[in-house]
């Protein structure tokens, strides 16, 4: 139809081999009843003024039952590095319980973030006397005025109160605005997989917020795509040489040590599993990262959070006993691949919806280039380097 919009390009669009069964939207959506929302702020140019910009920031908002239920969901978490924070994980460490949303923004944003989630509950009326609730967070102060503090109230319940099911945007917005990932720009990203056992059939969903990792490790559907784009599209810096032409000259390493970063992984499920299960389950979200290349550097926030929508009744149970359906522990494993292929996909999603993007000081970081993915990935499939 003339002048009809196409859909953005994901991973798969260029070409980029991943293991199996995505879900209709794949996206972390496809889990029934989870929503998402984000408020993106994105204002100013030039030099940082502390307070007043440039802008480069968000939130991200994942509520797992939705906006009309109040009912907690099982839990687990766990981490492989921890230069970040995830507020609440003590008290979801000690029940296996998370109440409300999972918010993610920058690392300056979280106590903002934590304390409009309180109150946005108690609006709703929550069924609880007080909260803990789960904010996570990654840096983007190379390409946002962190210290301005310009994430306020209102966006983060606009980012709640906006959260769908459906779709999900993805790249540089929300909570990713202005992230930056394997020295690429980077953001928000999301993947799902499907599970069939026992006659029956599961989803699992990802949706990460990616701000890690160095270039040259950087490997995409098993190409060394980081090695191939060392030397190319670069962090720079640009500025004008006294003709009104802005040029891009090179820049320092992003975050201090090249390898330095965060990433905030959200893992959501339909399988019927407890805590300590899902536990299990975010500790391979790992996994997922380490096929792209990532070591989980000294200086990097390697977050994860995993939820399950199954068992509605019995998180709510106050008193008394319940019935608990329960997954085999002994059959785990397809749960587990599906949180490694579908962290991986959701990684690469991220960057390839994530596009150039010029911040603070003018500061530019660029978008993992489509065209040279797409030869990277015939050319490495080509070779039989890699395999669907």
């Amino acid at each position: 139809m003339a002048g009809a919009q196409t859909a953005p390009e994901r991973a798969r669009d260029l070409g980029v081999p991943f293991h199996g069964e995505t879900g209709p939207l794949n996206a972390i959506t496809d889990v029934a009843g989870v929503e998402v929302g984000h408020t993106t702020l994105i204002s100013g140019e030039g030099a940082t003024k502390v307070g007043q910009g440039p802008v480069r920031t968000g939130v991200t908002a994942v509520i797992p039952r939705g906006r009309q239920s109040t009912t907690p969901v099982f839990a687990g978490w766990s981490t492989l590095n921890g230069a970040g924070e995830m507020t609440g994980t003590v008290w979801l460490e000690e029940r296996g319980l998370l109440d409300g949303p999972i918010l993610i923004t920058n690392t300056h944003s979280v106590g903002i973030a934590r304390d409009t989630a309180v109150g946005w509950m108690v609006d709703k009326g929550w069924n609880a006397r007080w909260f803990v609730p789960l904010v996570a967070e990654t840096f983007d102060g190379v390409l946002n005025d962190i210290n301005g503090f310009h994430v306020k109230p209102e966006h983060v319940r606009q980012a709640l109160d906006s959260a769908r099911s459906g779709p999900v945007t993805e790249g540089a917005v929300g909570g990713g605005t202005g992230m930056i990932c394997n020295m690429f720009k980077g953001g928000i990203g999301t993947s799902s997989r499907i599970v069939k056992q026992g006659g029956k059939s599961y989803t699992v969903g990802v949706l990460v917020q990616c701000n890690y990792g160095d270039r040259k490790s950087l490997r995409i559907g098993g190409a060394p795509v980081g090695k191939e784009l060392a030397d190319s599209y670069l962090p720079c810096k640009v500025g004008g040489d006294g003709k009104g032409v802005r040029a891009c000259a090179p820049a320092a390493a992003p975050v201090g040590r090249a390898r330095d970063g965060s990433i905030i992984i959200v893992v959501a499920t339909d399988a019927p599993l407890l805590p300590h299960q899902l536990k299990r389950i975010s500790k391979r979200a790992g996994l997922g990262l380490g096929r792209l290349g990532s070591v989980a550097s000294a200086g990097s926030g390697d977050i994860f959070v995993a939820f399950s929508t199954a068992n509605p009744q019995v998180p709510a149970v106050q008193s008394g006993q319940a019935q608990v359906e329960m997954y085999s522990n002994e059959e785990l494993t397809p749960l587990f691949e599906a949180t490694v292929d579908a962290t991986e996909e959701a990684v690469v999603n991220a960057m390839v919806a994530a596009r150039d993007m010029t911040g603070a000081d003018g500061f530019k970081v660029f978008g993992l280039p489509h065209d040279v993915l797409k030869r990277s990935m015939k050319r490495w499939n080509a070779a039989g380097g890699a395999t669907p």
